[in-house]
């Protein structure tokens, strides 16, 4: 553990609580009226949905009404559940979790995304049954490693395992809920779409006791760094049974970004060695290659040769990340290269040619997509530089006055022009409107530094939640690291333990010690009994406490219906 505990320091810079320098109110910039117009824009897109979308998955804001994208769950609303929380709305909280556990079914026969099911659905479920009691949800007995929202999160992503059985281990880009992966699927995946599963993953095996959900995740991962190029990159699209790139550029952007972004990650939420080894080597192939003036360009992944002189606006999660491993000096000179990208256009164009400082024919347009936001969070928690506040009232500005229509906030299909597009992604309100709201709120709970925390009692026993360091999977869901350790279901880890203190008391005392273990069927079971769950609520209640101390879309169709752009193989959605 020796190369986390050198870089432990700059993991969570992020989290810091430093006093704001007078520089951003010197500027004239109001945080505290930026944070209520967010509020606002969140209210503004969020009741529209309800009235005139749901149980839809997404609403179309410019005729009122909705249609399903991702797979008919009501995507809005799952995404959208941890984010009423940070804005401090318990009792629409509460209402909603009610409403999902009625109305969600994932056994009906739908094609969806597992790369989309994951983020949005699996991690919105699971980040909202880790804050469910901090919501004031009245949790059941053995919380946080049972309730509600944790089995429809196991349950969604049981309909995603068929997708792993490949020759490879890495995933289908696409599987039907009711029969799995259909005889015809393409086995072309982007790798993004293979390698976004570890966070959300690791999480449901660690509370629900069942390996293989982080089995897969981790095998997958491993099948995308053993078919890393002898120069150390990977490409953007990769045959998932013969292991053979189909697509062989490589870069930080589409299809390949949230595979480095849950490297460290994961790295992060599991203190995990190799996958921050795994990052660390290929940063330095990313620098080494596809680096020039603090921007990232694509390049072949053999060769290292410019394929694409291209930035692309879901390339701007990069300073965010960089500054998650201490790197702030280079992530704020990216940052301010991308920054002058909005203020040419008010946004970022989904393509933008670095030689001729302009937008790619065909993709002129912002899904108020919300990377570049997220990496303004990130560093002005490590900076408090002022520059990043002023790109989040920029922001603001910029979605109030092209996007905002009667009936919520549109995607602006063309920057030079602001003409519109009828759709609001559920990601708006799941990350850009997050991402504002705590950029401008420096004392959320988010952002807590450990000085707070919760302890709750479990059938594992003592557990402390709510410490803050979350970590935010791609769909900017916050998952609590702490709860991981929370549930020890995993019976040799349970026996390790009891053989720990057989050893400690036989040392400690003359008599023979011994533990029960406990049977294959009886494990986890005192929450199933009534009167045990009712001791146990109370135990909880006595112990619960309060202390102080110190995007991407994937392949959704045949592969054959793509858009080669200098050299780079995309899907045309227009």
């Amino acid at each position: 553990m020796a190369l986390l505990r050198s870089i432990g320091p700059f993991l969570c810079l992020w989290a810091l609580r430093t006093p704001a320098p007078p520089a951003a109110a010197a500027r004239g910039l109001d945080v505290a009226s930026y944070r209520e117009r967010v509020r606002a824009m969140f209210y503004h897109a969020y009741e529209h949905y309800l009235e005139s979308a749901f149980p839809y998955d997404e609403l179309r804001p410019l005729t009122c009404d909705g249609q399903d994208t991702w797979g008919s769950f009501s995507l809005t609303l799952i995404d959208a559940l941890d984010t009423l929380l940070i804005l401090g709305n318990v009792s629409e909280f509460q209402r909603v979790v009610s409403v999902l556990q009625e109305g969600v079914d994932f056994d009906i026969d739908v094609n969806a995304s597992v790369f989309e099911t994951n983020i949005r659905v699996v991690g919105g479920l699971l980040s909202a049954h880790l804050l469910s009691k901090k919501a004031g949800v009245q949790v059941e007995a053995g919380w946080p490693c049972s309730g509600p929202l944790l089995r429809m999160a196991e349950e969604a992503a049981r309909k995603l395992l068929p997708a792993f059985q490949t020759p490879t281990g890495m995933p289908y880009g696409t599987v039907n809920l009711l029969h799995g992966v259909n005889p015809g699927e393409t086995p072309v995946t982007c790798t993004a779409g293979i390698g976004t599963f570890i966070v959300e993953f690791a999480t449901l095996s660690h509370l629900t006791g069942d390996p293989v959900f982080e089995g897969v995740a981790r095998k997958a991962l491993k099948a995308l760094w053993k078919n890393r190029s002898d120069i150390g990159l990977v490409g953007n699209h990769i045959d998932v049974v013969t292991a053979k790139w189909v697509a062989q550029d490589a870069g930080i952007g589409a299809g390949v970004d949230s595979y480095f972004e849950y490297l460290v990650k994961g790295a992060i939420l599991l203190q995990d060695e190799e996958l921050m080894s795994m990052f660390l080597e290929y940063n330095k192939a990313i620098k080494n290659y596809t680096k020039f003036d603090d921007w990232y360009l694509w390049v072949q992944m053999y060769k290292g040769t410019v394929s694409m002189p291209v930035f692309q606006s879901l390339e701007a999660y990069w300073p965010g990340l960089q500054s998650l491993i201490g790197d702030v000096d280079n992530a704020m000179r990216t940052f301010l290269n991308y920054y002058t990208v909005w203020k040419q256009f008010g946004g970022l164009p989904e393509f933008y040619n670095i030689p001729q400082g302009y937008t790619v024919d065909k993709r002129e347009g912002y899904p108020l997509r919300p990377e570049l936001i997220e990496s303004a969070m990130y560093l002005y928690r490590a900076t408090r530089d002022p520059t990043l506040l002023e790109l989040g009232r920029d922001a603001v500005e910029s979605i109030e006055k092209i996007s905002k229509v009667d009936c919520g906030f549109a995607t602006i299909k063309d920057l030079r022009d602001h003409r519109l597009d009828n759709r609001m992604e559920s990601f708006f309100l799941a990350e850009t409107v997050k991402y504002l709201y705590l950029l401008f709120d420096p004392d959320n709970f988010i952002h807590n530094d450990g000085s707070a925390f919760d302890v709750v009692i479990t059938p594992y026993g003592e557990c402390i939640l709510n410490a803050g360091g979350y970590v935010f999977n791609t769909e900017a869901h916050p998952i609590d690291p702490a709860a991981l350790h929370c549930c020890r279901k995993r019976k040799e880890e349970q026996w390790e333990v009891e053989d720990l203190m057989r050893e400690f008391y036989s040392l400690k005392k003359t008599k023979k010690f011994t533990l029960k273990r406990a049977s294959d069927h009886g494990e986890g079971e005192s929450a199933k009994n009534p009167e045990d769950a009712s001791s146990q609520k109370d135990g909880e209640k006595r112990n619960s406490k309060k202390s102080s101390h110190s995007l991407l879309s994937c392949p959704s169709q045949s592969f054959n219906s793509k858009l080669a752009v200098l050299g780079q193989v995309f899907l045309d959605n227009t």
